[in-house]
């Protein structure tokens, strides 16, 4: 962690719905005149496309589970780890992006499923913020959760996020329902071992749930949009949050648990820059009184 470089890391599997959480960031930055480093996680993964199902292959002749980008052995740990020390110690360091589509390809001038060439972060940012799988990793490989100033998670339930992966996956990547299907179960004890236990290490968790039927989420036709959903937002350190004033703040809200407000899922983003707004200006101040000393 570090008062004049901080870092913000927003961490959630492919499909949790992040977006908003990105989006708020993008208002609140502009809000507040806060100049951003943007890390995307998926250029830490140690593979492109191609490489990736050769290495895949090669792990399953051996005998052994399938390499996914859930898990270290699919990506560069060691690395985005000295990329957050580096950050916070300099405010400086080195990422890539990972060209996932043709909207991507064009951006980049290389094709889909390659990852660009390393290149300097920005100079003369406020902070970094980063989106990725691994935000609150920690395991023998690395330790990124102990860089992180705030950590915020987005873990819609598990039978949501499956739906939303296939829709994504199938309309904005072109993949067949019958390989997302594959990916999620090769996936299944990574998920399990290495993403699921970041969510015990956020500072806060957002959970959309729907109210509607997603009990079988490989036949469902449309994604739950937010109407039909609620969000259940956790803190890690309820007593130093201000429950009365989001009450007040965000109509139709209630806690479920001490730590636990529970929103209508349409007022996700307005929740969210409500939540986010005075900790940025707490990681601001901090920066500054940094600086001067």
């Amino acid at each position: 962690m570090s008062h004049k470089h901080p870092i913000i890391a927003v961490t959630g599997a492919s499909g949790s719905g992040s977006e908003p959480v990105m989006s708020a960031f993008k208002h609140l930055f502009w809000r507040e005149k806060v100049t951003a480093a943007v890390v995307q996680g998926d250029g830490f993964h140690r593979y492109g496309r191609q490489e990736m199902k050769e290495a895949v292959a090669a792990s399953l002749k051996a005998g052994k589970r399938p390499i996914t980008h859930f898990g270290p052995e699919g990506n560069l740990l060691p690395e985005l780890e000295a990329l957050l020390a580096e950050y916070g110690k300099k405010g400086s360091g080195k990422s890539r992006n990972y060209v996932h589509c043709e909207a991507d390809a064009a951006e980049h001038g290389q094709p889909p499923g390659t990852l660009t060439p390393w290149a300097p972060l920005p100079e003369n940012t406020d902070l970094l913020l980063y989106q990725g799988l691994h935000g609150g990793y920690v395991g023998e490989e690395a330790d990124i959760a102990r860089h992180v100033d705030l950590l915020i998670g987005v873990t819609p339930i598990v039978n949501l996020e499956w739906i939303q992966k296939l829709h994504k996956d199938c309309n904005d990547r072109g993949y067949s329902r019958e390989a997302i299907t594959h990916a999620i179960l090769e996936r299944m004890h990574d998920y399990v071992h290495h993403i699921t236990p970041q969510f015990s290490r956020t500072h806060i968790n957002f959970q959309r749930v729907p109210v509607v039927d997603t009990s079988n989420p490989f036949i469902a036709r449309d994604v739950p949009n937010l109407d039909e959903s609620l969000m259940v937002i956790r803190f890690r350190y309820p007593k130093e949050v201000n429950f009365p004033y989001l009450l007040d703040m965000l109509h139709d809200s209630f806690m479920s648990r001490p730590n636990t407000l529970v929103v209508p899922a349409g007022k996700a983003l307005q929740a969210m820059e409500v939540i986010f707004g005075p900790l940025l200006h707490q990681l601001m101040e901090r920066r500054r009184a940094a600086k001067k000393g």
